[in-house]
């Protein structure tokens, strides 16, 4: 018995030591986590959210299990928001990434608009004959729509018997010798639609000409041919229409979205497949008023001149459009991420880190696109591989840099830069004056505008009307000045 309860003795006291170790250790821990969450100042930490790391982009504002999964939210403390711009990846996986970094660099921007487009007639190069008076068509020359003629080829004899008895009137008022009616009488035979030709050839032979043969006024191609051997023809009537091939019309299909960048009158060249290695130059003659429908294309219409008649109407042709070249600033455009409601890039930080920013693109031309707003000359983006960034940044719940702000710089005071080429105006001590371009960015207009100069030395080495690109900022106190490169002459 003495034995049985030493033992049980025993045993209380063991589970004793190991309540009173389970409890030691708990408070331990609790102390350890409350150390955790205390900077070296003795103050807490603040919290900013509690989130579900499975879910990043849910934000809770106050502790929990998670609606998604079966785990605890976890905080998310403002000293590591502040830590984590962006996402951080080994420089050692970079390379098997296939990630590519560029900086964003001003350059030259030119139009690089193309279009496909086809061959068709000048429809203002188009002859129609008709029959001046009722008659018979007695003879046919063989011809058929498609074919081409030259001009005065003859297309049909007709008999018109109006015009054989006032030739026979005239004939006989000349023989009379008076004069008045001789020129009456002509007068007659000019009224009655014969030509001024057929009129001198009577009164070379002093016979009446009854057949009358009808000829192409122009050179071209038959479009139309109405007239066959031995039908009758009404005064009027259409016999056939020529259209001629001196200059075609090549009609290009452009883009709606990019047809604001053309204009009448601006150069063009055309390629064709008939003719490899050939470039045919012309000029918009016209932008049609409507807009396809089915494909949002507008239709650009080029005059093209056909000498020998080699560009034939149906045939294909690849369009380049002209225009003035200017400076801006230029990423490539395989590093824009398009999500249809805005447009991002992956900024590369410094230390291996990476963050989405939103950008204003402008137009594009050789695989480079614009930037309006959104970047600064001389930041890193990511060319290739910055999709799996992308994603990444995603699943982090990164927030993107809005256009406003720049990289480093708190959200309360982020400055917006905005940029413009134009002509120096005038030079002052604390102003100067542009007749600039456009800033789609704050959509004003070209026009000549006054901006403060801060510092006097940001326009030194320049003079009035020097040709420059410029950067500024909005302010308070007005438009600000904040750098400027002379434009390179193209």
């Amino acid at each position: 018995m003495n034995i049985e309860l030493t033992s049980r003795r025993r045993l209380c006291v063991a589970v004793a030591i190991a309540l009173v170790a389970g409890a030691t250790g708990y408070g331990i821990a609790l102390l350890s986590t409350a150390e955790q969450t205390t900077e070296a100042s003795g103050e807490p930490r603040k919290i900013l959210y509690w989130y579900d790391p499975m879910v990043p982009g849910q934000h809770f504002d106050k502790p929990g299990k998670s609606p998604f999964m079966d785990m605890q939210l976890v905080p998310k403390y403002a000293d590591e928001a502040a830590a984590e711009a962006g996402i951080r990846i080994n420089p050692a996986r970079t390379q098997n990434l296939g990630l590519r970094t560029v900086e964003a660099r001003r350059g030259t921007l030119g139009s690089g608009l193309t279009a496909t487009g086809t061959i068709d007639f000048n429809e203002r190069d188009v002859a129609v004959v008709q029959a001046r008076a009722s008659g018979f068509v007695q003879r046919v020359y063989g011809r058929a729509p498609g074919d081409v003629i030259g001009s005065g080829a003859p297309l049909a004899d007709l008999l018109i018997p109006e015009w054989a008895g006032a030739q026979a009137e005239f004939l006989a008022v000349r023989r009379t010798g008076d004069a008045a009616l001789t020129r009456a009488a002509r007068q007659r035979l000019a009224l009655l639609g014969m030509p001024a030709g057929t009129i001198a050839a009577v009164e070379r032979s002093g016979r009446p000409r009854n057949i009358i043969t009808v000829s192409a006024p122009t050179g071209g191609v038959i479009k139309t041919l109405g007239v066959r051997a031995g039908m009758n023809v009404a005064a009027g009537q259409t016999l056939a229409e020529v259209n001629g091939l001196g200059t075609v019309w090549l009609n290009a299909a452009v883009p709606e979205a990019m047809a604001g960048q053309l204009r009448p009158g601006q150069s063009s060249s055309a390629t064709l497949a008939a003719f490899p290695g050939e470039r045919f130059s012309g000029r918009v003659a016209a932008i049609l008023p409507a807009v396809q429908a089915d494909s949002r294309t507008v239709t650009v219409r080029i005059e093209l001149p056909n000498r020998g008649g080699r560009l034939r109407p149906g045939m294909f042709s690849t369009v380049s459009f002209g225009g003035g070249s200017r400076s801006a600033l230029l990423v490539p455009s395989e590093a824009l991420i398009r999500t249809g409601k805005r447009t991002l890039v992956m900024l590369a930080l410094a230390g291996g880190r990476y963050q989405p920013a939103e950008v204003q693109a402008g137009a594009e031309a050789g695989g480079q696109t614009e930037i309006l707003a959104g970047l600064s000359e001389g930041e890193k983006v990511v060319a290739s591989g910055q999709f799996l960034i992308d994603s990444e940044a995603s699943l982090s719940g990164v927030e993107a840099r809005p256009i406003a702000g720049r990289a480093g710089t708190p959200a309360s005071t982020r400055t917006a830069f905005y940029d413009a080429t134009g002509r120096i105006e005038t030079i002052g001590a604390t102003t100067i004056t542009f007749s600039h371009t456009p800033v789609p960015a704050l959509g004003w207009p070209a026009m000549t505008m006054t901006f403060r100069l801060t510092d006097p030395r940001l326009a030194r080495g320049f003079k009035v009307g020097d040709r420059v690109h410029f950067s500024f900022d909005q302010r308070p106190e007005g438009p600000t000045l904040r750098a400027m490169t002379r434009e390179a002459r193209q």
